[in-house]
């Protein structure tokens, strides 16, 4: 017992320099990318993005039916680029208080919903608004088709993201440590 004190190294060291500032550089999570959501976001965004810019090239402004499928198309491609960040970056590992996988599903059902409203509305008025053969017609079509394509991928996404959610395969802990996607 007298020597312990004397066996007992008392040096101090200092991290590092740039240690700390290392683990703060947000990092792609290129595995993120490779996954189901990460392949379905990217489609939803490129499909976004060509319904609101093929409805964005017509003359929307004067048919209410088409203000509310750019609202939808555009308030949607931009949560939607949002989630994309934050799961891309792992920010979702870093904000664990949050419950990912349910906030992930009910966004992807309430993006189903609301393109689904944005698709009907858009199919309907093309018609309606626009003569067949010309140009605005053909870009409202095109838009209504994709529109259809962004629907059915908000779709598959909440099925997904129900089972992530409901765990399936897995617990819920390491469903959210795992990030959520499969």
């Amino acid at each position: 017992m007298a020597e312990f004190p004397s066996k007992v190294s008392t040096r101090t060291s200092s991290p590092a320099q740039g240690a700390g500032a290392s683990a703060s550089v947000l990092r792609p999570d290129l595995d993120f990318l490779r996954s189901s959501f990460g392949v379905l976001m990217v489609l939803q965004l490129v499909l976004g993005l060509l319904v609101w810019a093929l409805i964005a090239d017509t003359p929307y402004h004067l048919y209410p039916a088409y203000g509310w499928v750019m609202f939808v198309a555009v308030f949607l491609w931009l949560v939607t680029i949002v989630f994309f960040i934050i799961y891309l970056f792992q920010l979702h590992m870093k904000w664990y208080m949050v419950p990912w996988p349910l906030v992930l599903m009910i966004f992807n059902i309430t993006s189903t919903i609301l393109y689904i409203t944005a698709f009907l509305t858009c199919s309907v008025a093309v018609n309606q608004t626009s003569l067949k053969g010309y140009r605005p017609y053909n870009q409202r079509s095109a838009a209504s088709f994709f529109a259809c394509l962004v629907m059915i991928a908000y779709g598959v996404s909440a099925f997904f993201s129900f089972q992530a959610w409901r765990g399936v395969g897995s617990n819920a802990a390491t469903s959210q440590m795992a990030g959520g996607y499969a």
